[in-house]
């Protein structure tokens, strides 16, 4: 498995992540397109997992947000690669550029139903649930 990261919406990458996420979070979920593919910045950074015959299986993204803190969105797996680590792997790639960069903690709004797979990466819920594109979230954060 490798790891790859862009900034630039010209990108493979980008191209990989927005099609990742438009099988999970449009074909698979139902959300709709309006909701799940908004515009992004510069500043948004896009991480795309490849399996061992380098097709895409994974992805998430970060943005700053304010001094010391990241905002991570987006986490999906293609449903055929779940079960295998990719995600897990994406979060800790997150977690180890954050702490090179001097951030001190990662925020992200966990559908319910995936708080615990959060839970087991040291992300804590913070706040109340909160409805977003129809499903149940909730607010976590992990600190360094």
């Amino acid at each position: 498995m490798k790891i790859e990261k862009s900034n630039q919406t010209t990108s493979a990458v980008y191209r990989d992540a927005l099609a990742i996420r438009r099988a999970v979070f449009i074909d698979e979920q139902g959300i709709a397109p309006e909701d799940e593919l908004d515009q992004v910045t510069a500043a948004t950074w896009h991480y795309v997992a490849y399996d061992d015959q380098n097709q895409p299986v994974a992805t998430a993204r970060i943005t700053p947000e304010g001094p010391g803190s990241w905002h991570v969105q987006r986490v999906a797996t293609l449903k055929t690669a779940r079960g295998h680590g990719y995600a897990r792997q994406l979060l800790a790639q997150i977690a180890l550029d954050a702490r090179a960069a001097n951030t001190q903690r990662l925020v992200l709004g966990a559908q319910v139903t995936a708080q615990s797979f959060y839970q087991q990466l040291g992300f804590q819920a913070v706040g109340p649930e909160f409805m977003e594109a129809g499903l149940r979230h909730q607010q976590m954060q992990r600190r360094f």
